[in-house]
């Protein structure tokens, strides 16, 4: 049989729900065994990317796992390495591990695999969720310790303000997908403009229509877009060329193409003119290695309203980097925190003569 994205023929999308929430919806597959799922639809393969959106697989595996745990147990903490390239025209399996359940957590682990090969794997953690109860036996207080990262600030010493509910600004080049967004900020302080360390990255994001699966399905959007302009990051602190083609061909470009470029390259927060990148290093090769997911706050989620992403980098060498992002809610709520490590190569000089490249 001829390969195809799923295994299932894909159902028609629910009208009712979020465009997100149908992207990643899973299929158990009881026929095969035990906390096995598959995707319903064919996941996105990003133009260029060498294989199907980190973010989807992340989601996915989410909604697996949570299908296995007891609907008293929320999310907290997931664990994740990218393996291997994902296909967009093969199915994937998700395998559910059912590690441990305990009265207070709950553990599982989830394989992704097409062909028999695990393209990805990740260790998701639950806690039993107390949100309802705010005292003791006996009506006593339970005391405990708790501090927030607080919501960023702008120039006027004011915490950052969401766009209107009726932005449209989006070019229609990036109007795309379940995920909607604003242009990607790069903020340096005074002095620090030259210090890539010292830079962040922040952008506000949203998905598109209303999510109605619940808080599960809200969880699930969130790590969706938690994989979104991650590693990035390193490219705008750093002012990396990634497009393939030198930066000052930019105008031997047919007259269309410069455009998607410019509107690209001015959305991403590299400037106003791609001609400027011209003798900046260029990236050879940036995929992502791992990734975790710290959920705060998950009953709070709101993934269909408006969420800030803030991103740094606190070190790159070695050809990897790490980048660390923060996902607030518009009222301030700090949702997520979230940790990746990608594998950043730079072009390199060609080297001259005929030498060996084993």
């Amino acid at each position: 049989m001829a390969d195809r994205p799923t295994l299932l023929r894909p159902p028609p999308d629910d009208p009712n729900k979020a465009q997100i929430e149908n992207a990643l919806e899973v299929a158990e597959l009881a026929v095969l065994g035990p906390n096995i799922f598959t995707n319903a639809r064919q996941p996105w393969h990003p133009p260029g990317a060498r294989g199907i959106y980190g973010g989807a697989v992340i989601a996915m595996c989410l909604a697996a796992a949570q299908r296995t745990v007891a609907p008293d147990f929320l999310v907290h903490s997931c664990h994740c390495y990218f393996l291997l390239a994902g296909s967009s025209e093969l199915p994937i399996l998700f395998h559910v591990e059912q590690v441990r359940d305990g009265r207070s957590f709950a553990t599982r682990t989830v394989q992704a695999r097409q062909r028999g090969r695990c393209i990805f794997t990740t260790t998701i953690s639950f806690v039993r969720d107390t949100s309802s109860s705010s005292s003791s036996g006996g009506g006593k207080t339970i005391r405990e310790v708790s501090h927030a990262s607080e919501m960023p600030r702008g120039p006027d010493g004011k915490p950052l303000q969401p766009p209107p509910d009726d932005y449209t600004d989006e070019p229609e080049l990036i109007a795309q997908g379940p995920f909607q967004g604003t242009k990607i900020e790069v903020i340096s302080g005074p002095g620090d403009e030259d210090k890539p360390g010292s830079k962040k990255t922040r952008q506000w994001v949203r998905a598109r229509g209303r999510i109605t699966g619940g808080v599960a399905a809200q969880l699930e959007a969130l790590a969706y877009v938690s994989d979104s302009y991650f590693i990035g990051t390193i490219t705008r602190i750093h002012r990396l060329w990634r497009f393939p083609f030198p930066a000052d061909e930019y105008d031997r470009l047919p007259a269309d193409l410069q455009a998607k470029v410019r509107t690209l390259h001015q959305w991403e927060g590299m400037g106003d003119d791609p001609r400027d990148m011209a003798g900046r290093p260029v990236i050879g090769m940036m995929v992502s290695l791992d990734h975790t997911i710290y959920f705060h706050e998950p009953r709070k989620v709101r993934a269909d309203e408006w969420m800030l992403s803030e991103m740094e980098s606190p070190w790159a060498g070695d050809g990897r980097g790490v980048v660390t992002q923060k996902i607030f809610s518009k009222d301030g709520t700090l949702l997520a925190t979230c940790v990746q490590e990608g594998l950043v190569r730079l072009q390199q000089p060609a080297t001259q003569g005929n030498e060996s490249k084993l």
